[in-house]
């Protein structure tokens, strides 16, 4: 049953040929309509039919205030020193605001610009039945009054055609006469998750298992476009119960996502259940993430039904369905393509792109004094964190093999202007505390954005000026200090403050129960002992260099010192996965996995902020929180960290040492 791709072909040759098989089975159009009540449960539909005003809103002239209808010549010379009397019922008529205009009135006067007399010439005690009222100021034509038509006029254009309805458009629609709307139908869609290895959300966990949750994110997708999609039960590797559901799903729904299979491994099926179901058009797309898409039409009875073969991958899954299923539900629901903010940017550090193929790269956007900056996250198709934590898209066509640094992009923005104004942009070395932070900012209508490169690239990021804060914990080994010497080093220039975050504890994560008797940094030169280190410019990587130096020992006698991670969790995740017996890291992260821990060293974890940052409105929040007993007892109380020394000012350079 193996069969490999029919072909890698470019994005837009591959969209082309499914529109053209689209068209030719009539499937390239608005599915119809359906009639559905005036009512909250219309937000989201799309109309198919444009609304024309049945009435005029309002459909009479209404007075506007509470006050007394009035011909406006008859105040005609009306002064302060000079006041008209008019009588009640004959040229004065109490209106409450939105009683209809009587025919011969053609103004209003406000309740509370009219003196109220009894027919003796006496303040009235009932200003809205008054028998006289005095005024000291003319009013001119249709004053204080809506006219007939005002908001809209009868036969008026109020919602065109294509229009996704919104609260206020039910408001004008139902403002204009109607009562129901005609609206396009939802397309059907069945998301059908493939895999003998997936189980659900909840369920057990076992080595090789996988969560399932891909079907989740399509169908949530699905429906957020106007959709309606139905998850299905998980089929297992199995051709014929595949194809069975299929076919079956054919005839029923309008659209079919398979999920999983499109690969050429000995499970991967889907490629030929569709050429055996109907009519195979793609397989394979020049599009990183996500080129193990297939393309194609299953037929039954008659009925040609579309249908797209997910990747496995999260994150190509998720983008496979903007690319393809996005447009398709606009055009069966006659709208246009939903067309992403863009922004320019400027890349931060070079990427390198398959030359072959169109790859859409995820990247954090910051605004860094006056820079727009967007910082790469990661790009691996299974890291679906990378597109949570993704504030936009940027799609490095084939045929270039990269970005260099400083590159002027376009971004795709996945959040809203505001609120990337609003985001603090940290980037050097990872700690759960500012984890923490950015927890604890969100009331605060900040949000913390945190790019993992290590210290030392948190602090090339300072000398780039391409965020507001580094996090640092650089020990220094000649003279015992952190971090100064290393500003000192690489950023002479610049003004900058130096606060302290925490004080935490390193040590080894081991393997619960410690099977390996790992006693001390010396047991790494074991030959039955396997660790993974930290990324170069790291602070953890130094300090790991400097003890080894102390103890005589070379780091190519270490077994892994080559095996690189960026964070501390990643560490500790090799460890408890058993692929590594130690790594050096903070207790905290060990904690997390429940695993040992064997305490070293302490350090100091310092936050390097640029002058011109510091006393501006975006960080003060964070300043406050640094000062906060419910933050300072939120970090304290996770294994390894002392915050006695939270917010203190270690130093102040002014750039000119």
């Amino acid at each position: 049953m193996k069969k490999i791709y029919l072909a890698d072909i470019p994005l837009e040759d591959a969209q082309k040929r499914f529109q053209t098989a689209l068209e030719e089975a009539g499937l390239w159009q608005t599915l119809g309509a359906e009639q559905i009540p005036l009512d909250e449960n219309a937000i989201g539909r799309v109309l198919i039919e444009t609304v024309w005003a049945k009435i005029s809103s309002p459909h009479y002239h209404a007075s506007a205030m509470d006050g007394f209808a009035v011909r406006a010549e008859d105040t005609h010379g009306a002064l302060e020193t000079a006041p008209i009397s008019l009588s009640c019922g004959s040229v004065a008529v109490y209106l409450d605001t939105g009683d209809p205009l009587p025919d011969w009135a053609d103004a209003v006067i406000p309740i509370e610009n009219i003196e109220p007399l009894s027919a003796d010439g006496n303040i009235s005690d009932d200003p809205r039945h008054p028998q006289i009222i005095r005024i000291r100021a003319a009013v001119s034509p249709w004053s204080h009054v809506r006219e007939m038509g005002e908001d809209m006029v009868a036969t008026q254009l109020v919602l065109p055609f294509g229009h996704r309805l919104r609260p206020v458009d039910l408001g004008a629609a139902a403002g204009c006469g109607y009562d129901k709307l005609d609206v396009a139908r939802r397309p059907k869609v069945a998301v059908i998750p493939t895999g003998t290895e997936l189980v659900y959300p909840g369920d057990p966990l076992k080595e090789g298992d996988i969560i399932e949750y891909n079907s989740i994110v399509l169908a949530a997708q699905v429906n957020g476009w106007g959709g309606a999609a139905t998850r299905f039960e998980n089929i297992p590797d199995d051709f014929e119960k595949i194809k069975t559901q299929v076919v079956q799903a054919a005839g029923e729904f309008d659209l079919i996502l398979l999920i999983a299979g499109s690969s050429a491994g000995s499970e991967d099926y889907s490629s030929q259940i569709v050429e055996q179901s109907g009519e195979l058009l793609v397989h394979g797309i020049a599009v990183r993430p996500g080129h193990p898409v297939i393309l194609g039409i299953v037929k039954k009875d008659g009925k040609s039904t579309p249908i797209i073969g997910v990747p496995g991958y999260p994150v190509s899954a998720a983008l496979t369905a903007d690319i393809f299923v996005e447009p398709l539900l606009g055009k069966w629901l006659g709208r246009s393509p939903f067309h992403p903010h863009t922004i320019p940017a400027e890349i931060t550090r070079k990427v390198n792109s398959r030359a072959g193929d169109d790859e859409y790269l995820r990247v954090a956007v910051g605004y860094i004094g006056d820079k727009t900056l967007a910082a790469p996250l990661s790009r691996g198709s299974g890291v679906i964190t990378s597109l949570v934590r993704a504030d936009g898209l940027v799609i490095i066509p084939r045929g270039i093999q990269g970005l260099q640094a400083g590159e002027q992009v376009s971004v795709q923005l996945l959040r809203s202007i505001e609120e990337l104004k609003n985001t603090i942009f940290v980037i050097g070395s990872h700690d759960i505390s500012l984890d923490l932070l950015s927890q604890f900012l969100a009331p605060c209508q900040r949000r913390l954005a945190s790019v993992n490169v290590g210290s030392l690239g948190g602090i090339m990021a300072l000398k780039r000026g391409e965020t507001h804060i580094a996090g640092a914990h650089l020990l220094h080994p000649e003279s015992g200090e952190y971090n100064l010497p290393y500003i000192q080093e690489h950023l002479p220039g610049m003004a900058l403050r130096v606060v302290t975050l925490v004080g935490r504890t390193q040590g080894l994560f081991l393997a619960k129960g410690n099977p390996k008797k790992i006693q001390s940094l010396e047991d790494l030169i074991r030959k039955d002992i396997s660790t993974v280190n930290r990324q170069r410019g790291s602070g953890t990587r130094l300090l790991l260099d400097f003890h080894l130096k102390q103890l005589d020992i070379q780091p190519e006698s270490v077994n892994g010192y080559d095996h690189e991670e960026y964070t501390h969790l990643a560490a500790a995740a090799v460890v408890a996965s058993g692929r590594a017996d130690c790594a050096l890291g903070i207790e905290a992260a060990s904690y997390a996995l429940d695993l040992d821990f064997l305490p070293l060293f302490t350090e100091r974890f310092d936050l390097l902020i640029p002058e011109e940052f510091v006393l501006g409105e975006l960080l003060k929040p964070l300043f406050e929180l640094l000062e906060d007993p419910r933050f300072r007892n939120a970090v304290d109380t996770r294994p390894g960290y002392d915050v006695s020394e939270m917010g203190q000012v270690v130093a102040v350079l002014s750039g000119t040492e």
